[in-house]
């Protein structure tokens, strides 16, 4: 399971290798939107009078399923597990057993 503000690898696709941080996630969609990754360059009109028009690279969005939460201890790809801390749920690493 992954959440706004996870760093991620990207680990299929044209992007592949590539990290960053979740800016946004689309769960009815399976898409998410990593920063710096799969970015486009978007022609924006000038709103004013007097204002210019300006190219703008976004980041637009990926498959969730080519995207992999990055173990914060070892800095590679990892499974989310969880595991019940008293009477909540916390997700962990599968490869380092730790708390994420």
């Amino acid at each position: 399971m992954i959440h706004k503000g996870d760093n991620v690898i990207v680990i299929s696709g044209a992007h592949k290798g590539k990290t960053g941080k979740v800016h946004q996630l689309l769960r009815e969609r399976q898409l998410v939107v990593v920063e710096g990754v799969n970015l486009r360059k978007k022609h924006e009109r000038a709103r004013r009078a007097n204002q210019k028009g300006q190219l703008i690279e976004k980041a637009m969005p990926i498959s969730l399923s080519n995207v992999s939460l990055i173990d914060s201890a070892s800095g590679k790809a990892t499974r989310v597990g969880r595991k019940q801390v008293g009477e909540k749920w916390v997700r962990v690493s599968r490869k380092s057993g730790k708390e994420i």
